[in-house]
C-alpha cells in the first residue's frame, strides 16, 4: 500500500490544526491542555505544538490565553466583574499568570485597561471598539518608559 504524498499529509494536518484552534476558540474557558488538544485529534503532543507553530505562528498555548486576554478585555469593558472574577471566567487558574499575560498582551494591566477603555471606547460601535482594542498577537505589547519631569 503507498503511502500518502507530502501535501496530502499536509492538508490532513492542517485540517486537524483548524479543529484545535476551533475548539480553543469555543472552550477557552475550559482547562485544556496539549495533551488533551493533542489526544482529540489523535497526534501525539510534540507534533501538534510543532505544527501548530508552524501554521499558526505560535504555540497552542500562546494562542490560547490570547483568547482568553481578549475575551477577559470584552468583560473588563463591561465593567460588572471584578478582575479576579474575570480571571476564572476565562478559564485562567493564577490571577498572577493572567496579569502578567493580559499586560504583555495589552501593554497595561487589567485594572488599568478597565480606567482607560471606559472613556476611549465611549459612543464608539462595538465592531470598531473590538477592532481597536484588540490585543497585539506574535509580539509584546511596547513598554512605555515612565516620563520623569
Amino acid at each position: 500500500m503507498p503511502s500518502r504524498p507530502a501535501a496530502t499529509q499536509q492538508l490532513r494536518d492542517l485540517a486537524l490544526l483548524r479543529r484545535v484552534r476551533d475548539r480553543m476558540d469555543r472552550e477557552y474557558a475550559q482547562p485544556l491542555d496539549v495533551e488533551a488538544l493533542a489526544r482529540g485529534v489523535n497526534m501525539s503532543a510534540g507534533h501538534l505544538s510543532r505544527q501548530f507553530r508552524l501554521a499558526y505562528g505560535e504555540s497552542p498555548y500562546a494562542y490560547l490565553m490570547t483568547r482568553r486576554i481578549e475575551r477577559a478585555m470584552a468583560l473588563l469593558q463591561r465593567g460588572d466583574l471584578s478582575v479576579t472574577e474575570i480571571c476564572f471566567a476565562v478559564g485562567c487558574s493564577s490571577l498572577g499568570t493572567f496579569s502578567t499575560r493580559f499586560t504583555e498582551l495589552v501593554g497595561v494591566p487589567p485594572s488599568v485597561y478597565r480606567r482607560q477603555v471606559t472613556g476611549a471606547t465611549a459612543g464608539m460601535p462595538p465592531c470598531v471598539a473590538k477592532q481597536v482594542t484588540r490585543p497585539i498577537r506574535n509580539r509584546e505589547a511596547p513598554v512605555t518608559e515612565p516620563h520623569l519631569a
